[in-house]
């Protein structure tokens, strides 16, 4: 748990024995859960920082047969919903941490699991590259969703409940009517897997990280690209859109303040170049000529190829600085 505006570090929950794959803030902000490698999920209060309980599935010793991919808390605060590599969704009551229902239906891994903001709709996007819409009421199966051509890493509902954002790793983010189940558009431009996607709460803005090492800033009612960000998956924005948070290299986590829409890419020269500090000069050189071919204003002609390519062009020159620099160095001991 960490201090938005300072970075600082607060607290730190410990009891799971493997990996936390997904953690979730219920909405009064009082608990926290989270997913693991362990095949369990464990809750926290947030203030009194206590542990307290782990959700066990009737007499097993474990929430899910498989990893838990993704938990989700529903508006009220009243369930938690998890996604887990058994294929299942599991709907748990929050303060008594029992199952309340199974649902079943998905062939493969789930991946990521949402509740849309009117507490109607729960989201499960797979691994068998399917995403499935439930009624909350009845969880009964709405409809499925086939169009990806690679498996569902991510899934998220506008604040309006009325359009449903999907990531893969056909590389493409696509946008549904939640209602219906109609594609309305596909926003393409990272060249991996996309893993994460968050909207921002006024519902003007998407962002979405890749395993190619950039978060696209997207308008969500037009699909333009807006802006490229150096870093990688998770995204999420603060409740008042001032802030986006996102992982970065070596195990940091980046906190976006206050944005803007024509600054290009941030931060020291290997994370505008989504290297390590300490990689081998080809890399380096590697990246930069990927990136140059992303951004370079002859192929790319959006608002923001410009700055983009400026802005890793000085990183690269700042690289060379540094190298020389260290030659220097080595070859005066």
């Amino acid at each position: 748990m960490w201090n938005l505006k300072t970075g600082k570090w607060l607290y730190t929950f410990s009891g799971q024995a493997e990996a936390v794959l997904s953690v979730a803030i219920s909405p009064d902000g009082k608990q926290i859960a989270s997913g693991s490698v362990d095949c369990k999920i464990s809750s926290w209060q947030i203030d009194t920082k206590k542990f307290i309980q782990t959700f066990f599935y009737l007499n097993s010793p474990y929430s899910h047969n498989g990893f838990v991919n993704s938990v989700a808390y529903s508006p009220d605060g009243a369930i938690l919903a998890s996604g887990a590599a058994d294929k299942t969704i599991r709907i748990w009551g929050r303060y008594t941490g029992t199952v309340k229902r199974t649902l079943n239906g998905h062939s493969d891994a789930v991946l990521s699991v949402t509740i849309s903001p009117d507490g109607k709709i729960l989201a499960s996007g797979s691994a068998d590259q399917t995403i499935r819409v439930w009624d909350v009421k009845t969880w009964e199966q709405r409809y499925i969703l086939t169009e990806h051509l690679g498996a569902v890493n991510t899934v998220a509902i506008s604040f309006n409940s009325q359009i449903l954002i999907s990531g893969s790793t056909d590389t493409t983010i696509k946008l549904w009517n939640l209602q219906t189940g109609e594609l309305l558009s596909t926003l393409t431009g990272h060249s991996r897997a996309v893993l994460s996607v968050a909207i921002s709460p006024d519902g003007k803005t998407l962002a979405s990280a890749s395993r190619d090492g950039t978060i696209k800033l997207w308008n969500l009612h037009t699909g333009e690209l807006l802006q490229n960000l150096s870093g990688c998956n998770p995204v999420a924005f603060s409740p008042d859109g001032k802030m986006l948070v996102s992982g970065g290299n070596g195990g940091s986590i980046k906190i976006w303040n206050e944005f803007t829409l024509d600054s290009g890419l941030f931060g020291e020269w290997w994370e505008i170049l989504g290297v390590n500090q300490s990689d081998r000069p080809n890399v380096v050189k590697l990246a930069y000529r990927r990136l140059a071919r992303l951004y370079h204003p002859d192929v790319n002609s959006s608002a923001i190829a410009k700055t983009s390519m400026q802005a890793i062009n000085r990183a690269y020159k700042e690289f060379q600085e540094h190298l020389n620099v260290h030659k220097y160095i080595n070859f005066d001991k």
